[in-house]
């Protein structure tokens, strides 16, 4: 399979023409191989506008998907971002190609281990990893410019509220079977909410 066309596409067909604009967001992913996050019997589905089971339960989330929140996050390069939910690592990579540092944190030890080989084998550089629960973010290292979660939870949890950094952003997925993905900002102490889009993602566990 020509996996360089099929991510030419993917990047023309399901982001620019779903209305993704931003130039770094497309780049990233049009340069990123997702057929390295995916296991071997589904290579002929990498680029395709769908989520993918990577075992475990969990699934890594279809392209638009992926360039949807990222795009939300409005990276510019110089911003420290806490993920919740490595799962296949190919979200954390997008993130590792647009931002300044990348925390990530999975609850699935072979999923987690996984990916970070894979993301090694890329050669980034500029992503800390640990496997523990996602609920509680990862304290050590915040507060966060961004924070994003691949996983849904019923309700935002609060830890992830109180890791962001004044004038920082969470983009979250939001609800049981189904979820709204939602943007928090953080101005003054207080927070905005927005809602985007309705979405379907694996719930988020260990809570």
């Amino acid at each position: 399979m020509d996996h360089i066309q099929a991510r030419k596409n993917m990047v023309e067909k399901q982001l620019i023409g779903r209305d993704i604009t931003d130039p770094r967001v497309l780049e990233a992913m049009g340069k990123i191989p997702r057929h390295w996050f995916v296991g071997d019997s589904y290579q002929n589905m990498a680029y395709t506008d769908q989520p993918l089971p990577i075992g475990q339960g969990q699934t890594i989330s279809q392209p638009y998907m992926v360039a949807l929140m990222t795009e939300l996050l409005a990276l510019e390069g110089t911003e420290k971002v806490l993920e919740i939910g490595t799962g296949s690592g190919y979200q954390t990579a997008v993130l590792a190609e647009l931002a300044e540092e990348v925390y990530t944190v999975e609850i699935v030890e072979p999923l987690a281990k996984k990916a970070r080989e894979i993301l090694e084998k890329i050669g980034y550089d500029n992503i800390k990893f640990k496997i523990g629960n996602g609920y509680y973010g990862w304290k050590e290292y915040a507060p966060y410019d961004l924070i994003i979660v691949t996983c849904g939870p019923e309700e935002v949890p609060d830890p992830l509220l109180e890791q962001m950094a004044e004038d920082g952003k969470l983009v979250i997925p939001v609800g049981s079977v189904y979820q709204t993905l939602t943007i928090y900002e953080k101005k003054n102490d207080r927070l905005k909410k927005k809602h985007s889009i309705a979405c379907r993602f694996v719930p988020m566990t260990g809570i």
